[in-house]
C-alpha cells in the first residue's frame, strides 16, 4: 500500500517550507521507527535506485524491529503526518525490499534554489564553550628556509591550514603553532598560497622554559645520560655534538601504561631545539583558560611521524600540564614524484607549475599575457591548482605527482585543478555576460523565483545534481 503524504496548511495559509538536509532527515526517520542500536535507513544515490526511491529502510533492518520487516501502517501513518511536511516526504510504501520513501522533489527544488545561499554555507554546530585546539605543524618547526620544505612538506602545511579554518567554522578556538617570525622567507613563501599561519615580528625567547626542562630532565629517572654535573656520566656514552640528554621513553610508557604509539620507540636523543618546540606548545597550554578542554593536534607527514611522537613523549614527561591537553597525531601519507622534476623542493614544485600555467595560459589568449594583471592571476592560478592537486587526495593515502616537463596542466581532465578553475572562470563570463545583456535590454531579467515552474525539474540528471550534490553541500563543508 502506498501511503501519500498530505500537503500542511493552517488557517488558510501554507505553512513556511522548512529548511532541509539529509543529516536532519536521516535522524528524523531512525527515531520514527525506533532504530536507536543500529541503522535502518538509508539514503539511495546512484541513478538506477533514485528512480524508484530516495531513502530505504530494507526488509533485512526492518526485521530486527518488526515481525518479517512489516512495519504497522498505523506507524507508516505517524510518520508521514508528524514528518511529511518538514522532510518533504511524498509518498511511504511497503516493497518486497523494505520500506520506501519518494521525496517532494518540486518542493525541494524550489526551496533549495530560493535559498541558495543558506545551502552553500557550511553547518553550525553548537559547541560546548572551552572547546580549544593546539594545532602544530610539524614542518614548520624550527627555523626553516623556504628552500628546505619538500613537497611532501608543503601538503602537509596546506593540510594543517584547512583543518585550521574547518574548526574554525565548528565553532573551536585555534591556536596555531609554531609562530614564525613575520617576515621570514617561509612566511612569504606560505602566502602565496594564501596561508596566512601565525607570525610574530620578534622572536619570543624560550630560554626560560627550556632552562627549566633542562633542570627537570637532569633529575629525572628517566634520564639516561646528560651533559649537566648533576648527572652521572661515568656509565655514559658520549652523546653526539649537539645532543644534551638521552631520555628512556620506554619505560615512561611502561610505567603510564601509555598504548597506540610506534613499538620501536625507545630513547630521544633530545637537543635543545627539541626542548624549544615543547616550550612552546607548553605556554601556549598555559595561555588557554585552564577550566577549558584542550586538544593537541600535530599535523606531520609520515617521514617525520616516528621523531614527532617522540615529542609528544618528552612534553608527558617535562610538564604535568599534559595531564588536561589530549594529543592526536594527523598523519599525512607520502607524496610520490615522477619524471625527470622527481626531486624538485616545494618552491621549485612551484615555479614548475606556474611556467606551466603561464605556457597554458600564452597557448590559449596570446600575447596578452603580460603585465602586472596577468602575474597576478598566473600566480593564484598556479596556487588553487597546487592545493587542489595536494589536497584532492585523501591525506591518508600516498599521492603520485607526475612531474615530467612534457605533461603539461589540463583543463580537460575532471580531476584537474586546472579543470575546475577553468570551468569556474568560464561559468563567471557566462554570468557576466548575461548580467551585462539584460542591463542592456538584450536578454529579458530572469524571472522571481516564485514565478518559476518547478515541476518541470524532471530529468534523473537535475535530480542527481540537487540531491546528491547541492543539499549535501554544507554537510561535507561542515565534516
Amino acid at each position: 500500500a502506498i501511503k501519500m503524504a498530505q500537503p500542511c496548511t493552517g488557517g488558510g495559509a501554507a505553512v513556511a517550507a522548512p529548511e532541509f538536509s539529509l543529516a536532519s532527515c536521516a535522524a528524523a526517520l531512525e527515531a520514527a521507527l525506533g532504530g536507536r542500536d543500529a541503522r535502518v535507513w538509508f539514503k539511495e544515490s546512484s541513478g538506477r535506485n533514485l528512480r524508484s526511491r530516495d531513502w530505504i529502510a530494507p526488509r533485512g533492518a526492518l526485521s530486527r524491529l518488526y515481525p518479517q520487516g512489516q512495519v504497522p501502517g498505523d506507524l507508516i501513518e505517524r510518520l508521514l503526518s508528524e514528518y511529511g511536511h518538514r522532510l518533504y516526504i511524498r509518498s511511504c510504501m511497503q516493497t518486497g525490499a523494505g520500506l520506501v520513501i519518494h521525496l517532494d522533489h518540486p518542493a525541494l527544488f524550489q526551496q533549495v534554489l530560493s535559498n541558495l545561499p543558506l545551502y552553500t554555507r557550511p553547518l553550525k554546530s553548537v559547541l560546548p564553550k572551552g572547546k580549544c585546539v593546539i594545532l602544530n605543524c610539524a614542518p614548520l618547526q624550527g627555523s626553516r628556509e623556504p628552500e628546505s620544505l619538500t613537497i611532501n612538506h608543503l601538503r602537509t602545511i596546506l593540510l594543517a591550514d584547512h583543518l585550521a579554518e574547518v574548526l574554525r567554522q565548528q565553532g573551536y578556538v585555534v591556536c596555531a603553532v609554531p609562530t614564525l617570525q613575520q617576515n621570514a622567507g617561509v612566511c612569504k613563501f606560505l602566502r602565496s598560497f594564501g596561508v596566512n599561519w601565525t607570525s610574530s615580528p620578534e622572536t619570543v625567547s624560550d630560554d626560560r622554559n627550556v632552562s627549566d626542562f633542562k633542570k627537570i630532565l637532569s633529575e629525572s629517572v628517566y634520564t639516561e645520560c646528560g651533559q649537566l654535573d648533576t648527572l652521572s656520566n661515568q656509565t655514559c656514552l658520549t652523546l653526539p655534538k649537539g645532543v644534551d640528554y638521552k631520555v628512556n621513553l620506554r619505560l615512561f610508557l611502561k610505567e603510564k601504561e601509555l598504548e597506540g604509539y610506534d613499538t620501536n620507540l625507545n630513547v630521544a636523543l633530545v637537543q635543545e631545539e627539541t626542548l624549544r618546540q615543547v616550550a612552546e606548545l607548553q605556554n601556549t597550554v598555559l595561555q588557554v583558560d585552564a577550566a577549558d578542554q584542550c586538544t593537541a593536534i600535530h599535523v606531520v607527514g609520515c617521514e617525520e611521524e616516528f621523531q614527532q611522537q617522540k615529542i609528544d613523549v618528552l612534553w608527558r614527561i617535562l610538564s604535568s600540564e599534559t595531564d588536561r591537553v589530549t594529543q592526536r597525531h594527523l598523519v599525512c601519507g607520502p607524496v610520490r614524484t615522477t619524471g625527470e622534476h622527481s626531486h624538485l623542493s616545494a618552491v621549485q614544485y612551484f615555479q614548475f607549475r606556474k611556467s606551466q600555467m603561464l605556457e597554458a595560459s600564452v597557448m590559449k589568449y596570446g600575447n596578452i599575457v603580460q603585465g602586472d594583471s596577468w602575474a597576478e592571476i598566473i600566480n593564484n592560478m598556479t596556487s588553487a591548482v597546487i592545493k587542489f592537486e595536494l589536497l584532492a587526495t585523501s591525506h591518508r593515502n600516498p599521492l603520485n605527482l607526475d612531474l615530467a616537463q612534457g605533461v603539461n596542466i589540463s583543463t580537460k581532465g575532471t580531476r584537474s585543478g586546472a579543470f575546475v578553475m577553468y570551468n569556474c572562470a568560464r561559468l563567471a563570463t557566462l554570468f557576466d555576460h548575461f548580467n551585462n545583456s539584460v542591463e542592456k535590454g538584450l536578454y529579458p531579467r530572469f524571472p522571481e523565483i516564485s514565478q518559476l515552474n518547478f515541476p518541470v525539474l524532471r530529468e534523473e540528471g537535475e535530480w542527481l545534481l540537487l540531491y546528491n550534490y547541492i543539499i549535501p553541500f554544507r554537510e561535507v563543508l561542515a565534516q
